[in-house]
């Protein structure tokens, strides 16, 4: 049989008015003091709170140490930092007037010329009707928005005429998109014809007019396309293609007390030893020998330094990172506790799946980690262990809000909350269209 506290014990006697009085009442007490959480989590955000504890985010460190589902953490935060510039908005969710739903609402559009407005349906509409002109709205915007696009589609052109004096003269109109795609072309076609100069050690007057070198990146664009269909081959680019990274790197520089300060990437970069150390973690590997000249005596098969089969089994076993208060279930690396380098085993009992973030706080971020009756223990850079869970610290009860909000004179009573709805239909239309005017 559940028992309940006293004060809040359930009574059939219980006036039903009184009852919804007490609940409005403490609604607009909970509002209020949702506008206390989220002015400590704006602090607590702005100043990294949840740094030190090798978390990705604050909204990890909420879902991690307050409970709150990922999601709703984010725009908990996302909020918390929008309420920073609209003072009106923040004063009625001081005061218990408005609910978090209709300021999570509102701060998706709000700025400072349209928040009075949005406050005023707030005040007279409920939760639904606020979230209905938001989303009109945002709609509407959208509509402009690729009006807008299609206008410059539609107004994109480029002529050229000859001069008197025998000179081409170009003038155009581009879109948005063009321009910005030819732009990144000419600036790349003067950086190339920059270093050309260079490295011929040609001697090119500083005070060339920076229109002047687009002209000659425009004329290098032009040769490079018709030389290339001259040829034949079809000039493509493919967008987000996966890369593989290759490194050359040997076993002293893989060890933990090896020689070796850095590995060679096949690009000409380098890369640490201990950046070297996390991707072979959990990558292909492919043994080469070489003689003392880096001739190439014998190269062997490519394999992985963690088996598929022993891979299932890690990801069946872990679910995703094991990092204290990390989410991670995808993109996640096959650490070795004791590195393949240094002896370590591929095993079950030697393997821990990580994300790439707490894998590199891991190797390169000064971070700890060791296995202690078979659960991993991690620990900060200054030594401090970082707890597997959230602590069970008492933080008070929820009537003690009446008292701060008594102490801080902001006056809540069962009507605070109630919006001035009288079950009149929104004019949708008119509504959104007072929020565009407001812009």
């Amino acid at each position: 049989m559940t028992q309940f506290p006293a004060a809040i014990a359930p009574s059939p006697t219980r006036d039903l008015a009184a009852l919804e009085d007490e609940i409005t009442e403490l609604a607009a007490h909970i509002n209020a003091a949702t506008y206390r959480l989220l002015t400590l989590i704006r602090e607590f955000d702005e100043r990294h709170g949840w740094g030190g504890g090798g978390l990705k985010s604050c909204a990890h460190w909420l879902n991690w140490k307050c409970g709150i589902n990922l999601g709703a953490a984010r725009e908990k935060v996302r909020v918390a930092h929008a309420l920073q510039s609209l003072p009106q908005i923040s004063s009625a969710l001081c005061h218990g007037r408005i609910s978090y739903s209709k300021v999570r609402a509102m701060t998706r559009v709000a700025t400072e010329q349209n928040e009075g407005y949005l406050l005023m349906i707030a005040d007279h509409g409920t939760a639904a009707h606020v979230e209905r002109l938001v989303r009109n709205y945002r709609r509407v915007k959208r509509s402009e928005a690729l009006a807008r696009d299609n206008q410059f589609h539609a107004l994109r052109e480029l002529n050229w005429y000859i001069d008197d004096d025998g000179s081409y003269v170009i003038k155009g109109r581009l879109s948005p998109e063009q321009g910005a795609r030819i732009a990144q072309a000419l600036d790349g076609a003067m950086a190339t014809i920059h270093e050309e100069q260079r490295e011929a050690a040609e001697n090119v007057s500083a005070e060339t007019p920076v229109a002047a070198k687009r002209a000659d990146a425009l004329e290098r664009i032009a040769d490079t396309f018709l030389t290339q269909s001259s040829s034949g081959d079809e000039v493509s680019v493919k967008g987000g293609d996966r890369c593989t990274v290759h490194i050359h790197t040997d076993i002293s520089t893989l060890q933990a007390d090896g020689d070796g300060a850095e590995s060679e990437l096949a690009s000409g970069g380098h890369v640490s030893a201990e950046t070297s150390r996390r991707l072979a973690c959990d990558c292909g590997v492919v043994h080469w020998r070489e003689d003392a000249k880096g001739t190439a005596l014998d190269i062997g098969r490519r394999t992985r330094s963690i088996p598929p089969a022993i891979r299932r089994a890690l990801e069946r076993r872990d679910g995703g990172c094991r990092f204290p208060g990390c989410t991670a279930r995808h993109h996640v690396d096959a650490h070795h506790i004791q590195h393949w380098a240094d002896g370590g085993a591929t095993r079950l009992d030697n393997l821990l799946l990580l994300c790439r973030h707490h894998h590199r706080l891991v190797h390169e971020g000064g971070y700890n980690l060791k296995l202690e009756a078979e659960e991993p223990i991690f620990t900060a850079p200054n030594g401090k262990r970082i707890p597997a869970g959230p602590d069970k610290r008492f933080s008070g009860n929820v009537f003690a809000l009446y008292t701060a909000h008594q102490r801080e004179q902001i006056t809540i009573d069962a009507g605070t909350l109630v919006p001035l709805w009288y079950g009149e239909r929104m004019d949708d239309g008119m509504a959104v269209e007072g929020l565009v005017r407001r812009e």
